[in-house]
């Protein structure tokens, strides 16, 4: 979960309280938060450069650093985080953020171009008039931006955001994507002109910025935000531009956020604009921007509107385990920032109208506001007790029995890696590559390249790394394979899988047999002739892991579920095995 960094004193001026470490702590375990580490300014800075702990009286500022759910990107600055614990202690009410009431005229307008369809389609905007920054509140401004960009906007593939000093550019601004060579501007921080080809250039020394020029380097159109005078307002999502910069003195904020997920973008730009339109002239207001689209559909952004969910106050006080009466369920969601307004449906049950507020795009589903209730009841006031017994699924209870029958039969299960190198499936398994695996894009070693879609490599490399241990060595899994499949809607799909080893001098062909024969026998399976399909029955297979003439497929009611056999010395050669090894797969969801 994302950590924040705060200081302990501005914290405490925006709290109106002061607390203890003690205190402070057990106020963030009741909202649902955790103080994971006390430190200083300067304890920080020793650790980032790597330097000893020398500890002195005078470390500068104390530092909270709070972990807060993944969800919850308006905790993710001072500002929120501030106003939410004013709110749970009873401090404040739930603020009411409002769209400027502003005519069309003298709506500030985007303009979207047909080609930003290639590379990212989406833009939403906003403006805060009437900011006042100190240096405290700008630094806070640039630190969420950085931890959205890391959260919910993934490294800025799916969302960039820019933030611009509105008086410094004039509307309306063209949302546009053209070559590289044709966009010329000063990027932030700099003082003379690229292009933007020379740009990527330039930005691959630089630490914090290459990191996201694979988004869009080898597009042949790069996007670009221009204002009416043809100024570079942005290059999304690299850099702004030098003329439109932010600073202390900036008094109105242009924030446009371009995306490839409008819904996320939506999302980022709320929270940027709910969090610091506490500073606006006019509080909680936020100015809006009109977007249209090259098919000539217009859009207003942002969209502060609350939405309405309805939820049975049974299904909240079953879900917790703890009756509450109405009035205390409408007050406990109340310290969590959510709105609540008793009805009485026709069939006389008690339901809750519950106001959610653009802060709070964490709420999805009912269950959502039940776990608000939850935490603000107290998680250690509700009373223990043993959940009701849970049927399992078939494949688990299958699962479970085959394990139980392979372990009586004197082997012993293990857990292997479900990631494994690409050679591991195909060259060491005497087999051409996989096509049928997935890929991790961007691994970070070779030995984590793939998913695996076998068990085999695991088995083989615990008995490479084991293979002084006294012989014979008996092993087996039961584990999920992963394969790719175009029909799921994620593009791949697990199976559940068994195999065992047989290592040692002794180990043959009828030893491996013997134990696909007690696996059917323990599923209720008879041996049949070929060509039966009503049980099982073996044939010749061609496995390149196995050796020739000493390995069978395994047959049931027509389809072939698995093989088994002696495998193959050079396969035993590549993963450091001495002895002889059978070795068995099936497919168990196929005996299902």
């Amino acid at each position: 979960m994302p950590t924040v960094s705060v200081g302990k004193d501005r914290l405490f001026e925006a709290l109106g309280s002061t607390y203890t470490d003690d205190e402070f702590d057990e106020l963030c375990f009741k909202f649902g938060i955790e103080l994971d580490d006390i430190t200083t300014e300067k304890a920080i800075q020793r650790k980032e450069k790597h330097l000893e702990e020398e500890g002195t009286d005078d470390d500068g500022e104390t530092i909270y650093k709070i972990e807060v759910p993944a969800n919850r990107y308006d905790l993710l600055c001072l500002e929120g985080l501030a106003q939410a614990l004013r709110i749970f202690s009873g401090i404040d009410p739930i603020p009411t953020y409002k769209v400027a009431d502003i005519g069309k005229d003298s709506m500030l307008e985007v303009y979207v171009k047909t080609e930003t369809s290639k590379i990212r389609p989406y833009v939403v905007c906003a403006v805060l008039r009437g900011v006042t920054f100190d240096e405290a509140k700008y630094n806070s401004f640039i630190d969420l931006q950085d931890r959205l960009h890391q959260n919910i906007c993934r490294r800025r593939t799916l969302v960039a955001i820019g933030t611009h000093d509105l008086d410094t550019i004039e509307g309306p601004f063209t949302y546009e994507a053209l070559p590289p060579a044709e966009i010329n501007f000063v990027p932030l921080k700099q003082t003379k002109k690229f292009k933007a080809d020379e740009l990527m250039e330039f930005y691959k020394s630089d630490l914090k910025l290459k990191k996201f020029l694979h988004i869009i380097e080898n597009s042949p159109v790069y996007p670009v935000i221009y204002d009416c005078k043809r100024t570079v307002v942005s290059l999304p999502p690299i850099i702004n531009g030098a003329h439109s910069a932010i600073s202390l003195k900036t008094k109105n904020v242009f924030i446009e956020c371009t995306a490839t997920d409008l819904t996320k973008a939506n999302i980022v730009l709320n929270t940027m604009v709910t969090m610091f339109s506490v500073y606006c002239e006019r509080k909680f207001e936020v100015e809006p921007v009109k977007v249209t689209y090259p098919d000539g559909k217009s859009f207003v952004y942002p969209d502060l509107s609350i939405y309405d969910m309805n939820v049975p106050l049974s299904y909240i006080t079953g879900i917790i385990g703890v009756q509450l009466p109405e009035d205390k369920v409408a007050s406990l969601l109340q310290k969590m920032q959510l709105r609540a307004e008793k009805s009485v449906s026709e069939d006389k049950e008690v339901k809750f109208v519950v106001s959610v507020p653009p802060t709070r795009s964490d709420v999805l589903h009912p269950c959502d506001v039940a776990e608000d209730v939850a935490i603000a009841y107290g998680y250690n006031e509700i009373p223990k007790r043993k959940p009701a017994s849970l049927k399992p699924l078939p494949l688990s209870q299958f699962s479970d029995l085959l394990r139980t029958e392979i372990a009586m039969a004197g082997y012993t299960e293990v857990l292997t890696f479900i990631l494994c190198s690409k050679k591991e499936i195909s060259s060491m398994l005497n087999r051409e590559e996989d096509n049928s695996a997935v890929i991790i894009a961007d691994s970070r070693t070779s030995e984590f390249e793939v998913v695996r879609p076998s068990l085999m490599p695991g088995l083989l490399r615990t008995v490479g790394h084991n293979k002084d241990h006294p012989k014979p060595i008996k092993i087996f899994e039961v584990g999920d394979i992963v394969l790719l499949d175009g029909t799921n809607d994620v593009g791949a799909v697990n199976r559940r899988h068994l195999a065992a080893l047989y290592c040692g001098a002794t180990s043959g062909f009828e030893l491996i047999h013997g134990l696909v024969d007690k696996i059917m026998e323990a599923n209720g399976t008879n041996f049949v002739s070929p060509g039966d399909s009503a049980g099982y029955y073996i044939e010749r297979s061609e496995e390149p892991a196995f050796l020739q003439g000493r390995q069978a497929s395994i047959i049931y009611r027509g389809n072939r579920i698995g093989t088994f056999g002696i495998v193959h010395p050079k396969v035993l050669k590549e993963f450091d095995i001495p002895d002889p090894c059978s070795f068995l797969e099936l497919d168990m969801e196929s005996l299902l």
